[in-house]
């Protein structure tokens, strides 16, 4: 991997290496890649929030920067259209749905989604599709480790 001078700014198309830690408001690390396990990606293949990756795009190759991502251009706000309520029927018998399990659906289209197990009764299970991280605002302690053209 090449990496260039410290006046080098990533750019669309450019291969780049990233360690970073991903914290909420609350200070709890919901992700993180250090020198063990470093992000690599091309910037503008989609790997990435086009929000973070067009502050990437201001950073030289050794920078290091915090970059709040707001929930709206992150994973986008909780909505309760993405609440889903099923007849306990619909289960397996040999599922047992416990609230805070996690879930693969297939729907009849062949799309599959991980649901989240919101709550249950006798007769239904309330299952949640929207992502984990939807509704949180990102903070990224971010350093741009190379650039590579």
């Amino acid at each position: 991997m090449t990496t260039p001078d410290k006046n080098t700014i990533a750019a669309v198309g450019n291969r780049v290496t990233l360690h970073y830690i991903g914290t909420l408001d609350n200070g709890a690390i919901f992700d993180s890649r250090d020198s063990d396990d470093p992000l690599t990606f091309v910037v503008g293949d989609g790997t990435l929030f086009p929000a973070l990756e067009q502050e990437i795009c201001t950073m030289h190759c050794g920078q290091t920067r915090n970059i709040l991502i707001p929930a709206n251009k992150a994973y986008g706000p909780r909505s309760n259209d993405n609440l889903l309520k099923i007849e306990r029927s619909q289960f397996p018998p040999d599922k047992i749905p416990e609230p805070g399990k996690l879930l693969t659906i297939t729907f009849s289209d062949g799309e599959q989604r991980i649901m989240r197990i919101m709550g249950c009764d006798d007769s239904s299970v309330t299952l949640d599709a929207n992502h984990p991280l939807a509704g949180c605002d990102l903070t990224f302690a971010l350093t741009l480790v190379a650039i590579d053209h």
